[in-house]
């Protein structure tokens, strides 16, 4: 346990940034995935072009809100769910297999993953992301250029609700055009629902243990991060690629990517967590110690009240929405004073263990191993 005497003058931790170079996982995925980026983002940039079109149609207005969502979704982003879909796929089809058939349900995840930032940031008043205005911070700043009538936050949140929904509808619409068998597609489309029920129960005991600190536990953080996080980052989009390359739900290369899968998307979440306290703005593109402020019981901040003794425990308890830079400097130094961010190292190593453990007993061409090999290792590491 860590001694109250050291709490007593923490240090200030130092901000986490590369030593050089750029983000691992850009590099890894620069690596292994070729060309499938660029096909993704092909393949968003014509439907959204169609979808948009469409609305412009109907009133100028609504071309303007979709021609937003549009540009959220291709405002960059290291397509990490495609990826993983891709390389789940991969391993189910071979690596010979055509890609243009499923392209449109690898980019659908880019649809889903933009509804899911859009409404998380609501929820959480974040006022960045990826280094610009969330949604319903530019919305509102439109509202008021304009000079229109109302709240402009109250009406900036019910855009950015808008936006999110209509993400998500777009994301079905594209799934369904995955030139597939069509019980290939329904089993898929199974998968998919199944991620996204994962998906809003995570963010439900996200929300819930933001408003009910003290009855939380590390278990309960830790199952935050398996269904918020793990289940549409990396295990779903590799079980919903095993899908889209028929493998049926009882074949042992299911149990394989659900192993890895878990184990990655835990450590994908425990470096969020240390990110979100240590992490540079100028790499993450969000502001660091928004988790402070608010008190969220993420696992890094549950096992520093572990570790704590009563005198940093109750600067711990003494965090606030109110706190100045200086504030949660202090509080990130006090944090690691307790040990608590070599534990959640050690936590993240131990799980990317884990996932090599599972590579190691499935039946993978070795293109894909290498691959899958990578992108835990990388998914680990990143800097943003």
């Amino acid at each position: 346990m860590a001694n109250d005497a050291v709490a007593g003058n923490a240090p200030r931790t130092a901000t986490i940034r590369p030593a050089g170079g750029d983000d691992p996982v850009t590099g890894v995925l620069a690596a292994y995935t070729k060309d499938l980026v660029m096909a993704v983002e092909e393949t968003l940039a014509a439907f959204l072009a169609t979808e948009v079109d469409s609305l412009t149609e109907i009133d100028a207005a609504m071309g303007a809100f979709a021609a937003t969502a549009r540009d959220l979704v291709l405002a960059g982003g290291k397509r990490i769910r495609p990826t993983f879909a891709y390389w789940g796929w991969r391993g189910a089809a071979g690596t010979e297999a055509d890609l243009p058939p499923v392209l449109p349900a690898l980019s659908a995840l880019e649809l889903l993953h933009t509804f899911a930032l859009v409404h998380d940031d609501v929820m959480d008043a974040s006022d960045t992301r990826r280094g610009l205005p969330t949604a319903h911070r530019a919305v509102a700043t439109e509202h008021r250029a304009a000079g229109r009538r109302g709240d402009p936050d109250r009406f900036g949140e019910a855009v950015a609700v808008l936006i999110g929904d209509l993400c998500l509808v777009w994301a079905d619409r594209l799934l369904s055009r995955a030139a597939l068998p069509s019980a290939r597609l329904m089993q898929t489309r199974r998968c998919y629902d199944q991620m996204r029920v994962e998906t809003v129960a995570g963010q439900y005991l996200d929300v819930l243990g933001e408003n009910e600190p003290a009855s939380w536990s590390l278990d309960r953080a830790l199952r935050v991060a398996r269904y918020k996080t793990a289940s549409y980052t990396v295990q779903g989009p590799l079980l919903y690629g095993a899908t889209l390359g028929g493998v049926g739900v009882d074949a042992p290369l299911v149990e394989a990517y659900t192993r890895y899968g878990l184990a990655v998307g835990e450590a994908f979440q425990l470096r969020d967590d240390l990110l979100g306290v240590y992490g540079d703005p100028a790499l993450t593109g969000k502001p660091a110690g928004d988790d402070l402020r608010s008190g969220k019981p993420t696992v890094l901040l549950m096992l520093a009240r572990q570790l704590a003794g009563p005198v940093q425990r109750a600067r711990l308890d003494r965090a606030g929405a109110d706190l100045d830079e200086d504030g949660v400097a202090e509080l990130a130094g006090l944090v690691a004073a307790t040990g608590a961010v070599g534990r959640v190292e050690q936590m993240i190593s131990e799980r990317v263990s884990e996932a090599l453990a599972a590579l190691d007993v499935a039946d993978l061409d070795e293109t894909v191993r290498s691959a899958l090999t990578g992108l835990a290792t990388a998914s680990a590491r990143r800097w943003a």
